[in-house]
């Protein structure tokens, strides 16, 4: 089991099981959605559960995908594709270790000119 919240603890959850690989996004939405770019991992919808959702909202960023956030403190949760059995948890919502390590950088052709990536993952242009 792996336990998290947002910064104000209003909205928490629980992920059962292992956490699908870290992916590091670096599209202009995630940037705009996290004020950089978005550490995140998959986690099957059936194995999330989430508590204070009267404090979730949800941002239909584009008609594939929708972010959660929290209504009080504003910290960046989820991202939710639907379509998809699956929501990518923002892993720095995560309370304690993770025992994951980032795997892969997604969007790099959009990232921002402010930094490099350094770290010798692999990096996809999208």
């Amino acid at each position: 089991m792996h336990h998290g919240s947002c910064l104000c603890g209003a909205v928490r959850f629980t992920a059962r099981g292992a956490l699908g690989k870290v992916t590091a996004c670096h599209c202009s939405l995630c940037r705009k959605h996290s004020g950089h770019f978005d550490a995140s991992c998959e986690v099957k919808k059936s194995d999330l559960r989430i508590e204070g959702e009267e404090a979730l909202r949800w941002y239909a960023a584009t008609p594939k995908a929708r972010r959660g956030f929290c209504a009080t403190c504003g910290a960046s949760l989820f991202f939710d594709p639907p379509h998809l059995d699956w929501v990518g948890v923002s892993m720095g919502a995560f309370d304690g270790p993770t025992g994951t390590r980032l795997a892969l950088h997604i969007f790099c052709a959009d990232k921002g000119d402010y930094y490099d990536i350094t770290d010798g993952l692999p990096q996809n242009a999208q």
